[in-house]
């Protein structure tokens, strides 16, 4: 039934398609959440005012955020063959990855801080508790879930982004699905490249999902 499918260049895609994935989610984790934490702090009447420093990084985050990711991608192949002297493969594709997924992750979790109960905050500072120590102590235990939750969401557009990634040259399933599939007019090809994509999205939305309500003391 479906003697058109290469699976051989489907395993390689799908495994392709996760090391991007993968890669650029623990670098949009290692950050997004400082980013997104200095991003509260720094606001007015926060830890750390600086509202110099908070506009010039809501700037950064929100340029990175507006720019759509397949203009993105193109703006930094020079940045990708810099770095690792390639713009393609999937290596290089994680840099504009990274670039499109942590300044949304950042606004997710400065979000999530905002969310905490304003007294559980002021009780720390009146027991005397130091700023890092309120950040470590109180700022990411208290927004953990929304935190895992905004993480699903950003691998779930990370899976989305590596597909775009794919057909200017990043490789994995959006690359096969583009060349051996719809290019080659083989749709069975093109199928069932986009059936793995969803699979992968059900899975990491699932585990997000549980994750998410383990975490959540509610």
């Amino acid at each position: 039934m479906l003697e058109q499918v290469d699976w051989g260049q489907v395993w390689i895609a799908t495994q392709e398609t996760c090391y991007m994935v993968g890669i650029s989610t623990l670098f949009t984790v290692l950050l997004g959440i400082p980013l997104g934490v200095l991003l509260f702090i720094t606001d007015r009447d926060q830890l750390w005012e600086n509202i110099a420093l908070q506009r010039v990084l809501g700037l950064i985050v929100n340029f990175l955020r507006a720019v759509p990711f397949i203009v993105l991608v193109l703006l930094l192949f020079p940045v990708s063959e810099f770095l690792l002297n390639t713009s393609l493969g999937p290596t290089a594709a994680t840099v504009p990855l990274i670039a499109g997924a942590a300044p949304f992750y950042a606004r997710m979790v400065e979000t999530a801080i905002r969310e905490i109960d304003s007294g559980v905050i002021e009780a720390a500072q009146a027991m005397g508790a130091s700023k890092l120590a309120i950040i470590r102590k109180v700022f990411i235990p208290e927004a953990l879930p929304a935190i895992v939750s905004g993480l699903t969401v950003t691998c779930v557009s990370l899976i989305s982004y590596s597909a775009m990634a794919g057909i200017v040259g990043g490789g994995g399933l959006g690359d096969s699905a583009f060349r051996f599939g719809f290019q080659s007019f083989n749709d069975q090809m093109l199928v069932v490249c986009s059936l793995l994509l969803i699979i992968l999205v059900q899975i990491v939305q699932g585990i997000g999902d549980w994750v998410s309500k383990k975490l959540d003391k509610r």
